[in-house]
């Protein structure tokens, strides 16, 4: 990493040591969704009045029912019913990932973009997410769709401190390093303040470690691939072998016929990756 990065990396990752460096909070309702899903007493019922107050989400969660994904045998016309489809934790993951959005915004042009391309990216990723999930592990969709949103929310913190430094904010390939050294750990520790579930916590930190050895796949290894798959022929992953890359073998995949696979789930890939768009 040129000196310049490394500088700010340090500066960055005292200021997180220090509790200095303002960290997201979780939107309103995600928080007020996470809360109604947590309460041992609360039922549909009580989750469905807590996301009837948002009319955008309320249509985004409806919406999201009547996809592919979910195969609905009749339209779904209302609220309950959509939640009555989808379970109230997948409701809940999907609500919160969907209120999300709104913190990948900025005054800064130059920020602003950034941010709109981290979620895009994210969503995108999200969605395969969601695909491989369901059809190579017996893990929750619906926790790997929000692994493959949060995996890089450690980037929103740095953007901000950028947005307060204009030398490092117009130095994109200096902002590029800090964001690639530092971002996994300030990602943790975001998902710990917002009491995120044990197995999402550390996906920021491990989704790049390519030879982990573990006994099944987890939520790391679904973004791992997912991601090595939105970002192929790019110059993010040219240097990246994927025959070496564990996370293929554990999800039982051939990382050099991955795409031919995909094209046999192509309608439910497509359907995912609109999840969150």
């Amino acid at each position: 990493m040129q000196a310049v990065a490394e500088k700010v990396a340090h500066e960055i990752i005292d200021l997180i040591d220090q509790d200095k460096l303002v960290l997201p909070t979780m939107p309103e309702m995600a928080l007020k969704v996470q809360d109604a899903a947590r309460d041992p007493d609360a039922g549909i019922m009580d989750l469905s009045k807590v996301i009837s107050h948002d009319t955008a989400l309320t249509a985004r969660i409806i919406k999201v029912a009547n996809s592919p994904l979910f195969r609905a045998p009749r339209e779904i016309e209302d609220l309950n019913m959509a939640l009555s489809r989808l379970g109230m934790e997948s409701t809940a993951n999907l609500a919160t990932g969907l209120a999300m959005e709104q913190m990948f915004q900025a005054t800064s042009d130059i920020v602003d973009k950034r941010m709109r391309d981290v979620w895009s990216s994210s969503s995108e990723i999200a969605g395969i997410c969601h695909v491989l999930c369901k059809h190579y592990t017996k893990l929750q969709p619906d926790q790997a769709a929000l692994a493959g949103l949060v995996f890089q929310i450690g980037v929103l913190p740095i953007l901000s401190y950028a947005e307060d430094h204009p030398s490092l904010l117009h130095d994109s390939i200096t902002l590029d390093s800090v964001i690639k050294e530092v971002h996994p750990r300030i990602g943790v520790k975001i998902l710990q303040e917002w009491e995120f579930p044990s197995e999402l916590r550390e996906v920021p930190l491990h989704y790049l470690d390519f030879n982990a050895d573990k006994p099944k796949a987890d939520y790391a290894d679904i973004v791992t691939v997912a991601m090595l798959q939105a970002w192929s022929g790019s110059n993010k992953v040219n240097d990246i072998d994927y025959m070496q890359v564990k996370a293929f073998n554990r999800l039982g995949l051939d990382p050099e016929i991955e795409a031919s696979e995909a094209e046999n789930l192509s309608e439910e890939m497509e359907a995912a990756m609109q999840l969150f768009t």
